[in-house]
Formats: structure tokens, sequence, C-alpha cells
């Protein structure tokens, strides 16, 4: 949520209060999911309202999507998958700190507990894993409270508490990632890369200089339930540690490792992930490079992936996208590992635009490839084809 809105809204809000420090209220407004942050260059889309010593803060994003795959284990469905967040920020302390809520309509759009998503595991519906389907996120995502104030010349501290959010672990998640703003599906690297984005009992520390950002975190590492309407609740037994690398307003480069508890709940062991990424962002576009590891404490393996994504905007409407996938999956229809490569692209045209609201229509089309023993359960040359409207929060 970075760019010309961040810098007009930081003034405002100091303007507030003598006590209010400029650099806290960018580094709170710049947060995508949790503690993580886009680059700060691309300008996100949102409504900002000045109230007092309040600054308000909406955005969001919803798609209408015609879901077409082929293959033994394909599927068509038509669904609709969306994220909102409400912030407010006000001064405190010599700071300020941040309430933030993000919501999804998912549990309601997404019929029969998922949607056909080819190679995609991860979480169960009714008591079986998810295998080629993707669940629907929680009606709430995220439930926080940030507080950050200034520590002295270039210093920065900052403490997070959400019975719902992200802990230190991992990239943007890809529902709130600037390279993945066009591309409604989750990518088949998601749960090695920030499927924790969704968390619960989370608590974060962190500190911040210059251009580095080092905090931990403690959470519950339990997958959601299959109830998407509640809050989960567990003891904290997970924990993760990330560095931050902020270059030149256009880059954000992290690190981060940490283990998590019995994340599935069909399957026994603990999950031990480490993280690297890499996001650029300018006027027009946006990319990510994203590897991610997990080592089950059960089977002993490591299984890596790697994933680039990006969007380029063109003549003000238009929107190329692409993303390219390569993940060792054990959790197929075979036993075994398969390194399995999933290929996007995609294109989206702005067609109409309100006050609020700008629309627009595109498709994705993603070709796969597999080892040769998978050709008896998925068949040869699967795809998946999706057209979508896409409707997002714009500012007023």
């Amino acid at each position: 949520m970075r760019g010309a809105a961040v810098i007009s809204a930081a003034l405002l809000l100091a303007a507030a209060s003598s006590r209010a420090q400029i650099p806290v209220v960018p580094f709170l407004m710049g947060q995508a999911s949790g503690t993580s942050a886009n680059p700060a260059s691309p300008a996100m889309d949102m409504i900002h309202i000045h109230r007092g010593s309040w600054m308000l803060m909406l955005h969001g994003t919803a798609f209408l999507t015609d879901i077409q795959q082929s293959g033994a284990r394909g599927g068509d469905k038509f669904v609709s998958t969306s994220w909102f967040m409400f912030s407010a920020l006000h001064p405190a302390g010599g700071g300020a700190f941040a309430l933030r809520t993000m919501l999804s309509l998912d549990p309601a759009t997404v019929t029969r507990r998922a949607y056909p998503l080819l190679f995609q595991t991860g979480e169960t519906a009714f008591g079986r894993p998810l295998v080629d389907a993707q669940h629907p996120h929680d009606f709430i995502m995220e439930l926080a409270f940030e507080y950050a104030r200034p520590l002295g010349e270039g210093t920065l501290v900052n403490f997070y508490a959400a019975p719902v959010g992200d802990p230190a672990l991992g990239p943007v998640a890809f529902p709130h990632r600037a390279s993945a703003a066009e591309l409604f599906q989750a990518p088949i690297s998601h749960h090695w890369q920030d499927s924790t984005h969704i968390a619960n009992e989370v608590l974060t520390a962190g500190i911040e200089r210059g251009i580095f950002r080092l905090e931990a975190s403690g959470f519950h590492g339990a997958e959601p339930n299959e109830n998407r309407w509640n809050i989960d609740r567990g003891a904290v037994d997970s924990w993760s540690a990330r560095l931050w690398i902020s270059l030149i307003g256009r880059i954000n480069a992290q690190v981060s490792a940490g283990r998590i508890a019995r994340p599935e709940a069909a399957e026994p062991g603990d999950v031990v992930r480490a993280t690297a990424s890499v996001a650029y962002g300018s006027g027009a576009v946006s990319a990510a490079f994203v590897w991610g590891r997990n080592h089950s404490t059960h089977t002993r393996r490591d299984l890596d992936s790697y994933l680039a994504e990006s969007v380029l905007r063109f003549a003000r409407r238009n929107y190329l996208t692409g993303r390219l996938e390569q993940v060792d999956k054990d959790e197929l229809a075979l036993a075994g590992v398969f390194r399995i490569g999933a290929y996007t692209v995609g294109y989206t045209c702005d067609i109409a635009s309100f006050r609020y609201v700008t629309t627009g229509a595109g498709a994705n089309f993603t070709a796969y490839t597999f080892p040769a023993a998978l050709l008896p359960v998925y068949g040869p040359h699967p795809f998946g084809f999706e057209f979508f409207l896409r409707f997002r929060l714009k500012k007023s």
C-alpha cells in the first residue's frame, strides 16, 4: 500500500499530533499481510480517510472466475475469491498503533470447500487431504494490533499481536503480492512459501535500522480447520525469524526460517521451512522471485520450490501477467516425490471505472510439466484456463 497515498496519509496523520513520528506511519501503512511489505514504489489502490487524528484505509479485490481444467484429474467450476483489508492508524506514545482486519468471502462463494487447481496440495476438505484442488481462505484472514515507534536516531521497533495473522515467515503472501495482483489462483508452491499467512496466536517483535529489518515470531502452527467462519485457537508452538533488506525503494528481499508444529491435520510431524525472495516494483512493473524449502520431520525429506512471477501494466488499462513454478511434490495421487512445473500467462483489461471501484476482464492459461510416471494419472498435456471479472477498490 505504498506510493503517493502513503506520503499524503503520513503527512496527514503526522499533522494530527506533534507526537507522531513521520517514519512510523509509512512503515505501518506499507505493510501487506502481517508485517510483510511490498517494495515501496508500486502504488497500490486504496481508499483513505482522515478523521481527526485517525487515518482509515480500505482496499480489496474480488474475482468472479470460470475455471476449466483438462485431464483425468481436472475439473470445471464457477467461483468467486476475494479479500478486503481495513486498517485504522492513530498516534500514541511517541509512535503510532494500527488496528487491522482482513476478510474474505471465500467460505460463501467457494462451494464444496475447494476449487479445481491441478497439482495443488495442502489442507483438507471433508476430512480428506486436498489434491488437485485449492482450499478457500478463512472469513477472518487477519485480526491484528501493531505498535511502532522510533528508538533513537534511525531505528524503529514494532510489536504485532494477532489472534489471526501472519508471522515473520516467507515473502508477502500471494493475495497481497504486487506481482500477483492479476492472478486469482494460488501458486502450487503456496504451501512451501507463504501458507502461514493465516495463522493463529501470532506474536511478532521487530527492529529496523537503515535498509535492514529483523523480526521474530511465535505462533500456533496448525493450518486453519475446515470451519472457515470461526477463529481457531491453539498453543504458541511454532517459531520463525526473518531478515528484510530494502533497496532504493524498489527492491525488497527477505530470508526467513521457522519450525511449524503439525501444520497438516492429515499428516504427522513438523515442517521446518526456509524461504528467500526478492521483489521489485516500479510504476509499470512488479516482479518477484521466491524459493521455499520444506523439511518434514516425519519423512525426513527436503522438498524445494521455485517461483518467478510478474505483472506489466501498459497503455493505462492493460496488464500482462506471468508465473513460472517448479515444485517437488510428495502428496499427489501416486506415492513418491515428483518435480512439477506450472507455467501461467495471462492478460487483463480494465473495462470500467466507477468512483470507488475499477473493473477488469481477463484470462489466464496454465500448462504443466511432470514426470512420465504420472501420465497414467493425469494424461498427456493437461492444462488450465480461467476467464474472470476482477473488481478492485480504488482511490477516491
